[in-house]
């Protein structure tokens, strides 16, 4: 069995914490001799080291399935980058407007520093803000001179505070092709190329491992969790996900501040 759980509102509590229970859970499967694999649409470097640490987790997936990576080596396996052309018509929608331009490349978050002084304005949630804080890293100069400095490109996300912006770039962004467009927070959107989702991820590392997608066991709360719950044998909404993340479930669990992914596979792994 392989269980693949989204961290924000999903593994994690509303203050960006394990609780206790979710831990007991990853001693549980590792003892059961099973995997646990984080799917998220975090950079690499901003998932939790007691996640990437832990014996039970061999890979991990990152920025919405655009990069699974085997955690012994720290090296990406599977890859499904934006790159350079794509990033660059996207940047260009951002132009003139008063919104974040968020780039995940090589298993970071990079920031623009005139944006990044500012997250206290996109960011209502402390702790999100924290964690938004604590993952990027500032850049001085022209975006697209930085972007040259990066090899891989793994997607975007924009974050707004006027809904003018928000309807003017969900209309610009379908001119980009092969592009999968999600979100995780509601005044974002995460663009990634089409193949990167956390369902192909999901998809792509059983098949590597020789594991039927039936033993698949996948959590999450929200819209970008939808192609991971529909791809997994079981497919589990958190109690606290969107109503539509919940209607595609198999299954509904406690929620992320009780830790309702780690009961339920509790009581998986003792049936």
């Amino acid at each position: 069995m392989i269980f693949f759980s989204d961290l924000d509102g999903t593994f994690l509590t509303s203050r960006k914490e394990i609780p206790e229970g979710n831990l007991a859970a990853l001693d549980a499967i590792y003892e059961a001799g099973a995997q646990f694999v984080p799917c998220t649409g975090r950079s690499l470097a901003a998932i939790p080291k007691a996640l990437l640490e832990h014996p039970a987790a061999r890979y991990a997936v990152s920025a919405n399935g655009a990069a699974v990576t085997d955690l012994s080596t720290g090296k990406a396996i599977h890859r499904c980058d934006l790159g350079h052309e794509r990033t660059r018509t996207l940047l260009r929608f951002a132009d003139g407007r008063d919104v974040t331009f968020d780039l995940f490349a090589d298993g970071r978050v990079f920031e623009h520093r005139k944006t990044y002084d500012r997250l206290a304005e996109f960011a209502d949630d402390p702790y999100q803000l924290e964690l938004m804080r604590s993952i990027r890293t500032p850049f001085d100069g022209e975006t697209e001179a930085f972007m040259t400095t990066l090899e891989h490109i793994e997607r975007i996300s924009y974050f707004w505070y006027d809904p003018a912006d928000c309807a003017a770039l969900l209309e610009a962004v379908q001119q980009v092709p092969d592009i999968s467009v999600v979100r995780s927070v509601s005044n974002s959107i995460e663009i990634s190329d089409a193949r990167a989702t956390k369902g192909e991820a999901l998809s792509w590392l059983c098949s590597h491992l020789g594991i039927s997608r039936a033993d698949a066991v996948a959590f999450g709360d929200n819209i970008n969790d939808i192609p991971m719950i529909e791809a997994a044998g079981t497919g589990v909404a958190v109690a606290n996900a969107e109503d539509e993340t919940k209607s595609a479930a198999d299954a509904v669990c406690g929620a992320n501040n009780n830790a309702g992914v780690g009961t339920f596979i509790m009581q998986l792994l003792a049936e």
